[in-house]
């Protein structure tokens, strides 16, 4: 019998990964048992075409990244730094010999239930969500239960990478603390990236001893941190990026913090935003005749709803119920 292509992948998995990587073949399994006839794909590379299939992938499009409601077409949104994660993810996986498809499927789902308007919004939806927000949660959230009103039915191990990608979290495959470090060397470059498109900052105020590590240019950076993180891992059971590399990339992120995520004019725009995503919270759990049919019931509703926003249909939504419209309505 001729051997599906799916047979064959898993095959080449067993043969060609390394002993502590993740083999689909012998995944813990989804939530919910379903019948898996599918030749061609394995189990991580269904759950990755569920998500870039899914509505809530599509959304992240048109939700903020740093800058909110940037002017221009160049600047990152959550999608685009979405596959820019996804990117060094892979890259990161395969020369690891680690498991490309989980680590892919993790990284394009890590954001996915992130809020308008960036952290901004989630600051927001933290203060008033009993028991706060976390966008991990609300990711694993949104396919658990949320897409196509029961869920994606991902397999254990990227559901595991999706809340456990951040810094305080003990994810249970190296193939998700690759995409925790992914993600930090991706938004940390591409950040300076826009602050530099922007004008906040100028090459010359960058930390000298990072640039000098790492690179003057932002491909340049991002290859450097990539091989540091090859040089530490490679042959070993682990995903850590090497010292000196790894304290470069931190000084930068704080360099970020100060010059940029707080305090810099674009940013100031934030307090707009969150009395905007605070003030349509408020509306909506007064009047909950307004969230879509199927929500769930009190402040879930309002959260799910909410968070799943972009940008521009939260600002439609709050210019329907907050701003004046003139009188009588046009015909």
């Amino acid at each position: 019998m001729t051997q599906t292509p799916r047979a064959f992948t898993e095959e080449r998995e067993r043969r060609d990964l390394m002993p502590w990587a993740a083999r689909s073949a012998e995944s813990a399994g989804r939530v919910r048992p379903e019948a898996d006839g599918d030749p061609v794909r394995t189990a991580f590379q269904r759950d990755r075409d569920r998500i870039i299939h899914s509505k809530a992938f599509r959304r992240l499009k048109d939700k903020t990244q740093v800058f909110i409601a940037a002017e221009g077409d160049h600047y990152r949104t959550r999608l685009t730094h979405t596959l820019e994660v996804a990117q060094i993810a892979r890259t990161l996986a395969r020369a690891l010999r680690l498991n490309e498809d989980l680590t892919e499927a993790i990284a394009l789902a890590h954001d996915i239930g992130h809020t308008p308007f960036g952290h901004a919004g989630e600051r927001v939806l933290d203060e008033l969500v009993p028991g706060g927000f976390r966008h991990y949660e609300q990711s694993l959230r949104v396919c658990d239960v949320l897409e196509r009103s029961q869920g994606l039915n991902l397999t254990q191990e990227v559901r595991d990478g999706i809340v456990s990608h951040t810094a305080s979290g003990r994810p249970g495959t190296l193939e998700a603390r690759l995409v925790h470090l992914a993600d930090r060397i991706a938004y940390v470059n591409h950040d300076i990236d826009d602050a530099l498109r922007a004008h906040i900052i100028q090459e010359r105020d960058l930390p000298t001893g990072p640039i000098r590590l790492l690179g003057e240019r932002h491909s340049q950076r991002i290859h450097a941190l990539v091989l540091a993180v090859l040089a530490q891992s490679a042959g070993e059971p682990q995903a850590a990026m090497r010292e000196g590399e790894a304290q470069a990339l931190e000084e930068l992120r704080q360099f970020l913090f100060q010059r940029v995520y707080f305090g810099s004019p674009p940013k100031r725009e934030e307090k707009k935003a969150e009395g905007l995503l605070r003030q349509l919270y408020l509306f909506y759990r007064e009047h909950p005749e307004h969230l879509p049919e199927q929500s769930a019931p009190g402040d879930e509703g309002v959260r799910d709803y909410c968070a799943g926003m972009t940008d521009h249909f939260a600002i439609s939504q709050y210019a329907r119920f907050f701003l004046p419209r003139p009188w009588p309505p046009e015909e």
